[in-house]
């Protein structure tokens, strides 16, 4: 398979997923080497860059998929007519920044630091499909432990834990919060969020 053939398979695989496609499957889809298949998506990246495209190549969830090119965000609100009661209350999104710093985590812990009760929060966020049970804390009662999931990083465009912002001793502050407000808006929001999203108010 040539160069171009590759991109141009690339380019049709993504163009069609839902999720973001790793470059594992990308690579048994083409029948080429991973590497190669990095090295031309990241080429791929550039070109669109370089051509001030209205779209990018992103590599979020240990995949890639395209979304809108942020600079193009009121353009796309405007036809998204997105409405304010699809975001996250203040009280999910301190939970969830609470959930993604310091996870795994149990509800205990989450009420003990935002000193009140968690459980409707994080109800709400499990039925979103942020976060999820990851396992059971040792001792009294095994409570479960909460963890991020990858529709999260998908939301905030991250490829990675790691690429989280720094924040004091994990605990989330009115930048953090309004950070995960902007990664975790519907379809067609700034850093072009992919298909669908969260369609809640609080708890």
């Amino acid at each position: 398979m040539t160069d171009d053939e590759l991109v141009r398979a690339i380019e049709a695989v993504v163009m069609v997923a839902v999720e973001p496609v790793t470059p594992g499957l990308l690579a048994e889809l083409a029948e080429e080497p991973v590497e190669r298949v990095e090295s031309a998506c990241e080429r791929l990246a550039a070109s669109y860059r370089e051509e001030a495209r209205g779209f990018v190549l992103a590599r979020v969830a240990g995949g890639y998929r395209y979304q809108t090119h942020p600079d193009l965000a009121p353009y796309v609100e405007r036809f998204a007519n997105r409405d304010v009661s699809h975001r996250l209350s203040s009280a999910a999104l301190e939970t969830l920044a609470i959930v993604a710093y310091r996870q795994p985590v149990s509800r205990a812990q989450i009420a003990a630091l935002r000193g009140v009760n968690a459980d409707g929060v994080v109800r709400l966020l499990e039925q979103r499909g942020y976060v999820v049970g990851v396992g059971r804390a040792q001792g009294p009662g095994q409570p479960v432990l909460y963890g991020t999931t990858d529709l999260f990083l998908e939301r905030l465009g991250l490829d990675n834990l790691s690429q989280l912002p720094p924040v004091e001793d994990f605990l989330p502050g009115v930048d953090v919060v309004a950070e995960l407000e902007d990664g975790l808006r519907p379809a067609g929001a700034p850093g072009a969020q992919g298909a669908g999203g969260p369609d809640g108010t609080g708890d």
